[in-house]
């Protein structure tokens, strides 16, 4: 028994020794990560060109560095190439690529990765593009980095003419992928034309029309307005409905963006309406021509009609009951809401409001009151809301900057000679006021502390400018 003991002992003696804390005093040599520079985000590359790309490696010794590219290619092979710099003639197609550059040291077996894109062009990757109405026929041309116009581009090129009644261009981006691009759509009362962005062709891949563009096409197509969403497809009015380009699928799949059925619900809406974008939800603001009440819709996957599902805060005006007409809705950095309405008296009213559509679901009208140049606002104003508070109105000739907080109305510096005013856009970075009268587009600075002094001008447009795309 006591020999049992004492083996036990020694036993328990052992494990406490292996059990002996690690001190941990190692010479740790962590191999040095190569540096790497020159190496872009983003590379343009023309079809039929040379794509060259030569970074320059620091910090290890050129003998033992390999270089190891690869283009991703979704719809082929992916290109592989070895060396010190990327060497080929691009031959894919005018789109953009993930691409790897794997820096791999043969000395010590270690690989450090390092992510770009490359996109793929060609003469019409980087430019304008216009819309305009020349003698009742819809033109579509294509502006140059220097300039130059090519004008009437899609009968040059299809051999036909656009639908009549042009409203919107659109340059479809999804920005959830990087800014893929997914053509344009040229949209006009009755319907609607999509062009592939590299070659200005009707697209083989996706519906090349308004019409074909809906999963079960509506009897007749009389559109209100549409809007672009972040997503790359295309919102909006149909026939008095609601309808939503289809997200639910990969964005080179040939059903995205498509319609579905409308959302559904007992309304017919006014053409204008608002889009209110976060990376949380997205809303929009409607207005029910019959009922004459705002409404709400919010995109669940899809967009579904709520109607008049929202609590009412105070009593400035009865959103339930407007009892007038819209003319036009303009919402300000998500945030105030001005729309503008026309009184069984015959006269403008402005009315000023704030919603929480994403929750809890209120609606805060803040004013009514008649607006401050009656004159102003007919079926032929433009109107474009700035998110710094200020809305554009152009009516005639004229462009003024309006101020809803103080009603001031302050014509803009640039004269355009009495010449009618068709379009009216805000840059993207809204420092920039585009306008379009007959055969001219000006770019008006509207910069903090400017007043729309002109900056440059596009002349040659065949026509009266309706809508503008600028791809950069």
């Amino acid at each position: 028994m006591n020999i049992k003991k004492y083996i036990l002992l020694i036993m328990g003696v052992v494990a406490l020794a292996a059990c002996h804390k690690d001190l941990g005093n190692y010479d740790i040599d962590m191999p040095v990560e190569p540096k790497l520079v020159n190496l872009d985000s983003v590379y343009t590359a023309s079809v039929g060109d040379s794509l060259i790309i030569k970074p320059k490696i620091e910090g290890a010794d050129a003998a033992n560095i390999e270089l190891q590219w690869r283009i991703s290619v979704i719809e082929g092979n992916d290109v592989l190439y070895n060396g010190p710099a990327l060497r080929i003639i691009f031959g894919l197609q005018a789109k953009r690529y993930a691409a790897r550059l794997t820096v791999y040291n043969k000395a010590n077996g270690m690989k450090y990765f390092h992510k770009f894109y490359i996109d793929g062009g060609t003469e019409f990757a980087k430019g304008t593009t216009v819309l305009s109405v020349e003698n009742g026929v819809t033109q579509f041309s294509f502006v140059k980095p220097d300039g130059s116009v090519q004008a009437r581009l899609y009968r040059a090129m299809q051999g036909k003419d656009l639908p009549a009644n042009p409203t919107n261009l659109f340059l479809l981006r999804n920005t959830f992928t990087g800014g893929t691009l997914l053509g344009y759509w040229i949209i006009t009362k009755n319907g609607g034309i999509r062009l592939e962005p590299n070659t200005m062709q009707e697209d083989p891949k996706y519906p090349n029309t308004l019409k074909d563009n809906f999963f079960t096409p509506p009897d007749g197509l009389e559109v209100g307005s549409f809007v672009a969403h972040p997503q790359g497809v295309m919102m909006g009015i149909v026939n008095g409905k609601f309808y939503g380009g289809t997200t639910s699928t990969w964005d080179q799949a040939a059903t995205y963006g498509m319609f579905g059925l409308p959302a559904d619900g007992d309304y017919e809406l006014a053409p204008s309406f608002v889009m209110s974008f976060t990376q949380s939800a997205t809303y929009f603001i409607g207005f029910d021509r019959n009922r004459k009440q705002f409404v709400r819709i919010n995109v669940y996957g899809t967009p579904v009609y709520f109607g008049t599902q929202y609590s009412v805060t105070n009593n400035a005006f009865d959103p339930l009951s407007v009892g007038m007409d819209l003319i036009h809705l303009e919402q300000l950095n998500n945030a105030d809401c001005f729309a503008y309405c026309k009184g069984t008296d015959g006269k403008v009213y402005e009315l000023k409001f704030n919603v929480q559509f994403n929750g809890p679901f209120t609606f805060t009208p803040q004013h009514k009151r008649l607006f401050v140049r009656q004159d102003l606002i007919n079926e032929n104003t433009k109107w474009s809301g700035a998110k710094n508070g200020v809305i554009y109105i152009a009516n005639g000739s004229k462009v003024y900057r309006y101020n809803p907080v103080n009603e001031e109305l302050r014509e803009l510096a640039t004269s355009f000679s009495g010449k009618t005013i068709s379009m009216l856009k805000l840059s993207e970075d809204e420092e920039t006021l585009m306008v379009g009268t007959e055969e001219t587009v000006s770019f008006l600075n509207i910069a903090t502390g400017m007043n729309g002094v002109l900056i440059k001008k596009i002349e040659g447009i065949p026509g009266a400018p309706v809508d503008i795309a600028i791809r950069n």
